[in-house]
């Protein structure tokens, strides 16, 4: 398994609507991402900045690419594009991060 983190940015005033749309993440999109090898997937906020944290562990086999091509991720990405800052194709804009520090 693999560790990744990134950050998206909430646009301002939006942090309960996006809270309530994830508490209500739809079935499909949980299994969609179960099944591309996404596992312990948390994301965090920053509740002064809007800032999410996300990070996920993901299998050596994942399929994390095919996502973007998939029509239930294409239409998540629809259903969150009003909170978020997002790309021209509705993706949230992520920013990797690297990591510098583990302990077990």
């Amino acid at each position: 398994m693999e560790q990744i983190a990134f950050t998206m940015q909430l646009k301002p005033g939006h942090a309960a609507e996006y809270q309530r749309r994830h508490d209500a993440i739809w079935p499909e999109l949980a299994a969609l991402l179960h099944d591309s090898g996404v596992h312990d997937y948390s994301i965090f906020l920053d509740a002064g900045s809007g800032a999410l944290f996300a990070v996920l562990r993901r299998s050596d086999n994942h399929a994390m690419a095919s996502l973007a091509q998939h029509p239930v991720m294409r239409r998540w990405w629809l259903h969150m594009a009003d909170l978020m800052h997002t790309e021209a194709d509705a993706a949230p804009v992520c920013v990797p991060l690297l990591p510098v520090f583990h302990q077990d």
